[in-house]
Formats: C-alpha cells, structure tokens, sequence
C-alpha cells in the first residue's frame, strides 16, 4: 500500500533504516541552513535572454499528443522547446514542420537508449544561455498554472535566489475509459486524479546557476535537481519555497499556485501502448498492468484546473488545423 501524509500520497515509502531515521531528523536544520546560504549567495541581475521559459522534453512516437500538448503550453507561457527525439518512427516531423519552421521548437536526434537523463544535460550544456528557466517534462505531462496565467508568473519570485523549484504531480487515471476519440483533448476527457498530490513532481532549473551533473543527489535530475553557484552545490525549492533536500520537502498546505497534470495512464488502450512503445528511462519497463491498477484505484477525486484554458485551447487547435 502507498503511504500517505496529510497533504501527499508518497511515492515511495520512507526509509526506515537507521540512516533514513536520522536524515529526517536532521532535514529542517539542514533545509534552514541551506536557506539561509541562497539567501544570501546567489548569482547577481542577469542579462537579459531570448526566452524566459522553456521546457526540454525527450520522446519517443508521441505524434498524436503533440499538437495539444504544445498549443497548451504555449497558452500558459512557455516561449520555446527543445525536443529530443528517441528513436521515433511515426508522423512526429509532418506534425513539428511547422513548429520548427516558426522557431518554436529545436529538434535534436537523440537515437541513445535508456538515456533520458543525458538529454536533459546536453539540453542544459547547449541553451542555457538563451533562457532563464528549463522545465524538464514528459508528453503526459501539462504545467497548469491555478492561480496566475503563465508559467512564468510563477517562477519569478524564485528567480533571484533559488537554483531549482519542484512542481508537483497531480496524478490523472483513465476516467473510466476503456479507449476513446483520440482527435479529442486529454485535458478535457481526463478529470478523475488521486485525492492527494504526489510526493513528488518535475523540475524547473534556474540557468543562473551552475549545472551539477556529477552531483550525487543528480542521477534522477528531473525530479530533485541541484546547481550550483561558485561551486557551492545548492538545494531546489518547492512552490512554498521549502527546500527539498532528502525525501519529502516540508509544505505550508496543498493549495499550490501551480501544479503538473500528469496524465499517467489516459485509457486503459492508450496505457496499453504506452507500454507496447518501449522507454526512454527504464531498460525493463515496470508499468505493467498491476501498476496500472496501482494507479488506477487511488483515483477517487476530480480536477478541472486545466479547464479554464480549454477554450482558447480549442480554438488555437482549429487554428492549426485549418493552417495545416
């Protein structure tokens, strides 16, 4: 059974050992140690750069979730892509042409397996210098702001003194769907989510600091990323602004101003052939049926957050319809 807290259900349980016992007990004096330190040592104003969000995403034979997934983060803020291509074999280019063509996104060819990881840092070695936020997200994944507009409004505050702000997930399951239209929008056809947000979620990075890819606490980045600055490694951030140091980060309350939709399984066919597609991070990929059920029977709660954006979504997709 998956653990819970007050305000998560964990994703993993928590490490009973001895060891795991005295790191929790010395994480609130570490996180305000660490605190403290990027307080008061952090980079300087920085110069101005081509976009302020971006997001790097690798991906394999994910064409027909592109168009929705990039029209929805356009619409909340995002200013440029960088996509990563895993040995892709259906209609991605015809879909992307026109993307590319408008600068929107930069398409690299990423043929390495199980190297999902060393994407996000040659992502990093190559454009950190043309925004000042990279956001290291999955296609089942959407970035919903809940009490701002963009992406961006969000991150701000954090920008001049935190290397790494952590969203998390609120988990999405099938709704009850055995398959479904797929010329239909997953943001609208899934509404049923776990009641509680997942433990963790994904990583914003802060381009003013150092990247850290030989760090320890790194080896799954996209999830809890250090930076560094003048050769001090340092923590990321929740959006309480708790740091995140070992397992859970301390919150203040649920009510977060932004979240991440993941949209773990859609239906029940379409989880099917997510799995048939291999993966970019496991060499055996353990999302088997039963973790599919796993998933599946703790959702017993709603969310209609990425709503309120549908009806420009809707219409920029008739747009690109009609123009391609």
């Amino acid at each position: 059974m998956i653990n819970e807290t007050k305000y998560f259900i964990l994703d993993r349980a928590p490490d009973s050992s001895w060891k795991g016992t005295v790191k929790r007990a010395l994480a609130p004096l570490a996180a305000r140690t660490y605190r403290c330190l990027m307080d008061l040592y952090h980079p300087g104003p920085q110069p101005e750069k081509k976009y302020r969000v971006a997001i790097c995403a690798i991906f394999k034979n994910e064409g027909p979730y592109f168009r929705e997934w990039l029209e929805f983060h356009r619409i909340v803020g995002v200013d440029h892509f960088y996509l990563y291509n895993n040995n892709s074999d259906d209609n991605f280019r015809e879909i992307l042409a026109p993307y590319i063509a408008e600068g929107l996104v930069t398409l690299i060819e990423w043929p390495q397996q199980q190297a999902q990881m060393q994407a996000y840092w040659d992502c990093i070695a190559r454009f950190r210098g043309e925004t000042r936020w990279i956001g290291f997200i999955d296609l089942d994944e959407y970035v919903v702001p809940r009490k701002m507009d963009t992406i961006y409004e969000a991150l701000q505050p954090m920008e001049k003194n935190r290397p790494a702000v952590m969203l998390y997930w609120r988990v999405f399951g099938s709704s009850g769907r055995m398959d479904r239209d797929r010329s239909g929008l997953v943001t609208e056809d899934f509404t049923v989510c776990w009641p509680k947000y997942d433990s963790i979620g994904k990583m914003f990075y802060n381009t003013a600091y150092d990247p850290a890819p030989d760090a320890l606490q790194n080896s799954a980045m996209h999830h809890r990323q250090w930076a560094r600055y003048n050769g001090i490694l340092m923590p990321p951030v929740n959006m309480d602004d708790m740091v995140c140091i070992w397992e859970q980060c301390q919150v203040k309350s649920d009510d977060f101003p932004i979240q991440i939709n993941h949209y773990f399984t859609k239906s029940y066919q379409e989880y099917g052939e997510k799995r048939a597609r291999g993966d970019v991070y496991f060499k055996i990929n353990p999302h088997d049926e039963a973790y599919f059920f796993e998933h599946e029977m703790r959702c017993t709660a709603t969310d209609y957050s990425a709503y309120r954006f549908l009806i420009h979504l809707k219409k920029k997709m008739k747009e690109v319809t009609v123009n391609n």
